[in-house]
């Protein structure tokens, strides 16, 4: 018996049906004419919630904010032409903070591309320089052998972007008219019907090893050799979505071989209910001291995670002599000054688990503990200097903004930070704290583009309130993403710091240019921030004093709907206060030697 089926739509549908066996749960689709087969083959899956969005921008950065979150692959899907392009900007994202994302474009058929077909570009792997592998599905065909293929590449797809690869991954779907369920374009049997609606019942790709289980071992013992010789070391925890397994483990090497642990503000490692005897935070002012800095050269450092956020620290690390060994889960290379050793493709957890199960049973067992006294006091010289010229400044120091925002946010609330100056000020200036605090960042490419959206990507997935803090122009930026808040009423505030343009070039060496600085650099803008959320029917506050902030944020985590709570501030007067703070911790650290 032979059945009438619509070729795109079957061929969509067993490709949908195939990312749910795998284990996708997410879709993130943006309205368009060539993508419908797509779009009805994830909107009719109950298995799948998607999301829609009219701006593929802000569509690529929800899905990476949905990533982040389940650290899941998430599906993006648009139409043809430059609607591909738009994507662009989250797919490197995605690429350099290897977040799996399986972006699905639909396109023209080959033989209209170079014509002046309407709507046609070039897609064959548009994205190469920032994906971790790409297919093109081809025009659909109702074979077995085809579909079999079309499953085979699907499996793999996501295998790669979750596994072997992880990160982004880009299938190219062309198709031909008609596209809907009802427009018949083929008769196929019912073998074929049924082959094409089953799924695989196992995996087809295994995960390959990185590396034989000898070179494992090999590494593991080289290091233990090293960090039981050398006394002096230091444990860099940069960047990275580190749970409470590695935090133990890490604690427990820390306080094994007396190394301090330099924790980056978006490395999990300040929060939590956790053991922060050696947690140092306050490294990048007392690094910022060259004097001191000279006085504390480690033997070893054991670097974990992403690029590190300070630039105490980067500068520390350009000028140290020590072995350094980067230790991730791929063994990216994430070391801008050139004066690491080596980088261990290991997790992280796995790593420090069995260095310390080796010191368990050599017995090892360091007593000097001068090397990690010595930094302690440095850190809490700095903490006390903290609080005296940041922690309480009047009314609005945008470093203290971060401090004010960790005594309010709720115990599990998520906080995602904005490029520029807000995850910079977060890094410099928040202490540890016993709060449950989960800290996300879009720091791969670290643009301005699409910070909205990738908290609405989290709030969209979490159970607890989101809290954004953001600048006026990555506010701007993202705009068109308020639209999704309204519509699906997510539970985001966002703290929005308003110093009427690029602030952060008042820090660099520009700022000295005056008329060009003003004109080309700092760009004010004087908008209107009340009426652009109200335009969105967001709820908007301003704050005029701590007190005042304190109270509205308390109010706005408690419920679950879009507030923007605007800060204004003198950028001028912050810097200038970043700067008090910076040169009173080298007069400090300099009575120290």
């Amino acid at each position: 018996m032979k059945i009438q089926v619509n070729r795109n739509i079957l061929w969509s549908e067993t490709f949908v049906r195939e990312l749910v066996s795998c284990g996708v749960k997410y879709a993130s689709l943006s309205p368009g004419s060539r993508n419908t087969p797509l779009t009805l083959a994830f909107a009719q899956n109950k298995k799948i919630k998607s999301f829609v969005h009219v701006d593929e921008r802000s569509s690529g950065f929800f899905a990476l904010g949905i990533a982040k979150a389940t650290n899941s692959p998430v599906a993006i899907v648009c139409t043809s032409g430059t609607a591909t392009a738009e994507l662009y900007p989250a797919i490197i994202e995605a690429y350099q903070q290897r977040i799996p994302l399986i972006v699905c474009t639909a396109d023209r058929p080959p033989e209209l591309r170079g014509r002046g077909a309407n709507q046609t570009i070039n897609q064959n792997n548009l994205y190469k320089n920032h994906i971790r592998w790409f297919y093109d599905a081809g025009l659909p065909e109702m074979t077995i052998e085809r579909i079999s293929k079309l499953k085979e590449e699907t499996n793999k797809a996501f295998h790669k972007c979750l596994f072997s690869e992880k990160g982004p991954v880009h299938i190219n779907f062309p198709f031909k008219k008609p596209f809907e369920p009802k427009s018949f374009t083929n008769e196929i049997d019912e073998d074929t019907l049924r082959f094409a609606e089953s799924t695989a019942k196992n995996n087809l790709y295994a995960l390959p090893e990185s590396e034989s289980t000898i070179s494992r071992k090999s590494w593991i013992n080289d290091i233990s050799k090293l960090v039981s010789a050398r006394t002096q070391g230091i444990i860099i925890v940069g960047p990275g979505n580190f749970g409470k397994a590695f935090i133990d483990e890490c604690h427990k090497l820390s306080a094994r071989l007396n190394y301090p642990v330099f924790a980056d503000g978006n490395s999990q490692l300040r929060f939590g209910n956790h053991k922060k005897d050696n947690i140092i935070s306050n490294y990048d002012a007392f690094l910022r001291s060259d004097d001191f800095a000279k006085q504390i050269q480690p033997d070893i450092i054991l670097q974990f995670g992403r690029t590190i956020t300070s630039k105490g620290l980067e500068s520390f690390l350009s000028n140290c002599s020590a072995d350094r060994y980067m230790i991730n889960e791929y063994g990216d290379w994430f070391d801008p000054s050139e004066r690491a050793k080596a980088a261990y493709a290991f997790d992280p957890f796995v790593f420090c688990k069995s260095i310390n199960r080796i010191l368990d049973n050599s017995g090892f067992s360091r007593a000097d503990k001068s090397w990690l006294t010595k930094i302690k006091n440095a850190d809490d010289k700095t903490a006390n200097l903290k609080n005296v010229i940041i922690d309480q400044s009047e009314f609005a120091c945008e470093g203290r903004i971060i401090e004010e925002i960790l005594k309010v946010a709720p115990d599990g609330c998520n906080i995602m930070l904005s490029n520029s100056m807000p995850v910079r000020d977060f890094d410099y200036f928040a202490s540890n704290n016993n709060k449950t605090i989960t800290v996300y960042n879009n720091r791969g490419a670290s643009g301005i583009d699409g910070i909205i959206s990738t908290a609405l990507g989290i709030s969209a997935v979490s159970k607890n309130h989101t809290i954004l803090l953001i600048g006026d122009l990555a506010f701007y930026y993202d705009l068109n993403s308020l639209l999704f808040a309204q519509k699906y009423k997510t539970s985001l505030t966002i703290v929005l710091i308003n110093n009427n343009g690029g602030g952060i070039f008042e820090i660099l060496p520009i700022s000295n240019y005056g008329k060009i600085f003003k004109e080309y650099f700092i760009t004010p803008h004087k908008l209107n921030f009340a009426k652009l959320v109200d335009a969105y029917e967001g709820k908007y506050f301003s704050a005029s004093s701590w007190r005042q902030f304190k109270k509205l944020l308390t109010r706005a985590t408690k419920i679950k709907d879009l507030t923007v709570l605007e800060i204004k501030t003198n950028t001028a007067t912050s810097v200038k206060l970043r700067r008090k703070f910076w040169k009173s911790v080298n007069k400090e650290m300099i009575k120290t030697l």
